[in-house]
């Protein structure tokens, strides 16, 4: 079988016309159905005038819609563009205007977006599922979708760019990342390693403009599993279905893990059929990873990597998750590299490798990786290597064994009297004290040391009382004096952005002013 995301799809609609390939709430499309439909939508795209290439913009949550949508313009060999809906609207005017779309597409509850993206776009349609509400000048989904010719176009190579996904944007605008079919496939070996079958239940709670919710649908659809699609994100709402659909593999980000764990009967939950939780796309502390292996009982691999790479650079595999003996510093890795992925740490100044346990720039190299972003050529001059990695921005180090450990990013590294610091590394201690919920460490401005070493904590709501010195004093003999946070804010909650990702910029300009010990 072809491991691209259409043929998979035609593979097991062919093979096993009846197996449940998406379900949302109380609709299920069979692998069959997935495929006629998204022919459909392939045609009448290209009915629309289209050119091969063009960027299909649209405003959906995760759910049937989005999965017909993904795979017809795969077939059609167009560029499925999956826009962010948290935008406000002059960011998602910006955004359509740098893709160029071609066509915009909307749920009901967007359309006050989509017309303003559209309203900057002339000429360029507008197709909402909104039915005899649509305005005269929309077309309404379901009648779009059946006018159309049923015939397979297929069209589009695995190394034709055919989805564009916007990085998230925490400076700056979003850039459009271009992923090939190639760049997002799913080898036989990973489904091997991750225990994919045709019988796998995947739970994909993750928005569809974000490479962890479309990269999981892909690899699920692959492996011709069921896919249960959740378009609200809600930590009860997550169990239940987890519960009632026997859901056998969960990709979740660290933040969800955060919310999953701390509900209310959550050990007394069934997840007897939960063989493998997939986490990442953000920092995990080993405190709360050690929560969320005992609460599930069941495997858990990590992915390192981010849009660019695909999300694919390392993994840490199951048996790798060791809570206690020396083996369990690996709970602090991101892992080792697949067989199809290579990684080197470099000098972020000179460009040369760097000997193992040597903090440096993590590089990868990799049919995964990204092309380049759409229209930014600057930006993808400094993006690669002459000779073709690409520089993930990152900070981290390789141990003898090949284990990566990501310190931080690059551009969030504190440096005070003169010594680094990296972030993770302050938060992971302070993340084991009893009263903390949550934290982040930054740098703030400081007169004498240049930067000041700054936590924001989230306390445990029935935690004993607890103040800034004791959490300063916490961090005494467990790492370097230099890194012990010389600033602690108490907060409500930590700001992220979709991806789960805390927005240390928000923190920073927030808490720059912030009193000692506050």
């Amino acid at each position: 079988m072809s491991p691209f995301l259409p043929d998979a799809v035609r593979h097991h609609a062919a093979r096993r016309p009846d197996a449940p390939a998406v379900t949302e709430g109380t609709r299920t499309l069979t692998y069959a159905q997935l495929d006629r439909r998204s022919s459909r939508v392939a045609r009448a795209l290209l009915a629309a005038g289209l050119p091969r290439g063009a960027r299909v913009g649209y405003l959906v949550r995760p759910g049937v819609l989005s999965a017909e949508l993904l795979v017809g313009c795969a077939k059609a060999g167009l560029v499925a563009t999956p826009l962010n809906w948290r935008l406000a609207e002059p960011e998602l005017v910006a955004v359509a205007r740098d893709a160029e779309l071609g066509m915009v597409l909307t749920q009901r509850e967007f359309r006050s977006g989509a017309r303003a993206a559209r309203a900057a776009l002339p000429g360029v349609p507008l197709v909402t599922d909104a039915g005899a509400d649509a305005d005269a000048d929309e077309h309404d989904y379901e009648q779009w979708v059946a006018a159309a010719d049923g015939a397979d176009p297929g069209a589009g190579t695995e190394d034709a760019v055919f989805l564009q996904l916007y990085t998230s944007g925490t400076t700056g605008l979003p850039k459009g990342v271009q992923l090939t079919l190639r760049n997002v496939s799913a080898g036989d070996f990973q489904l091997r390693e991750m225990g994919w079958t045709e019988t796998s239940v995947a739970l994909n709670a993750m928005p569809v403009f974000h490479i962890a919710g479309t990269g999981w649908l892909v690899t699920a659809l692959s492996a011709g599993a069921h896919t249960v699609m959740l378009p609200d994100l809600v930590p009860q709402t997550v169990v239940d279905v987890m519960e009632r659909h026997r859901v056998t593999h969960a990709f979740f980000v660290p933040a969800m893990l955060h919310l999953l764990t701390a509900l209310p009967g959550i050990r007394e939950r069934d997840f007897s059929a939960l063989r493998l939780i997939v986490y990442g796309a953000s920092p995990i502390t080993p405190a709360l990873l050690r929560r969320s292996m005992e609460v599930f009982g069941c495997g858990f691999y990590q992915k390192y990597g981010q849009t660019e790479t695909t999300g694919s650079a390392t993994r840490l595999l199951p048996d790798d998750h060791v809570v206690d003996g020396p083996r369990s510093t690996l709970l602090r890795s991101a892992g080792n590299t697949r067989q199809d992925v290579e990684v080197a740490v470099a000098d972020p100044v000179t460009g040369e490798p760097v000997a193992p346990g040597v903090v440096g720039e993590i590089l990868t190299r990799s049919h995964h990786v990204t092309p380049g972003y759409w229209k930014r050529p600057a930006e993808n001059a400094a993006l690669f290597t002459a000779d073709g990695w690409l520089k993930t921005g990152d900070a981290g180090y390789l141990d003898p064994d090949g284990y990566l450990f990501i310190t931080d990013r690059i551009k969030d590294m504190v440096i005070t009297g003169g010594e680094n610091v990296y972030p993770v590394e302050v938060e992971s201690v302070l993340a084991e004290h009893p009263a903390v919920l949550d934290v982040a460490v930054f740098g703030t401005p400081h007169e004498k040391w240049g930067e000041a070493v700054t936590a924001a904590v989230v306390l445990r709501p029935a935690a004993e009382p607890v103040t800034a010195e004791d959490l300063i004093d916490f961090t005494r003999g467990r790492i370097a004096s230099y890194k012990k946070p010389r600033i602690v804010h108490v907060v409500d909650e930590l700001p992220r952005n979709p991806s789960g990702k805390v927005l240390k910029r928000v923190l920073r300009d927030d808490l720059a002013t912030g009193a000692e010990g506050s």
